[in-house]
């Protein structure tokens, strides 16, 4: 029989690795997980790139998919806040459709405009100034611009 100052280390030292095995548990559940959505995500991936090469070889191309989104923001955000006669409507509408095709120069001067007869003139300039960034000859959001500024 151990004396019983072993028998207490021995414990101890039972209760640490416990410890740390559930740790080290948690720890791999957590990675695991992660790993799970990369390969989520690659295999996603490898079949996009399957896809382009499939289309590639029968000598069609594929739609851009960032047209696409962009083609989905006209169709269910854009067309429907120009139609809108509720001004807070059509501004959700365009800051909708902006979330998933942020590089549409004429909805972001069509916000600045609703905007700017909402009286928002600060958000109306920076909307104004996005569409000049995507588009800088752009004179419609360039000759706003200048009257928000002017309005300040």
């Amino acid at each position: 029989m151990l004396p019983n100052s072993y028998q207490i280390a021995i414990r101890l030292f039972l209760l640490v690795v416990l410890g740390l095995s559930g740790c080290l548990t948690g720890y791999l559940e957590e990675n695991s997980a992660k790993m799970d959505a990369q390969i989520k995500q690659q295999a996603a991936e490898i079949e996009q790139q399957r896809r382009e090469l499939e289309a590639l070889r029968a000598g069609r191309s594929l739609p851009d998919p960032k047209q696409e989104v962009c083609i989905r923001a006209y169709r269910d955000y854009f067309e429907k806040a120009q139609l809108s006669t509720n001004r807070d409507q059509a501004i959700d509408l365009y800051r909708q459709g902006l979330a998933i095709c942020p590089e549409d120069d004429v909805a972001h001067y069509e916000l600045g405009r609703a905007l700017a007869n909402a009286g928002r003139y600060g958000e109306a300039e920076k909307e104004f100034e996005a569409a000049l960034k995507i588009n800088p000859a752009f004179a419609d959001a360039k000759n706003q611009l200048d009257a928000v500024r002017n309005r300040k």
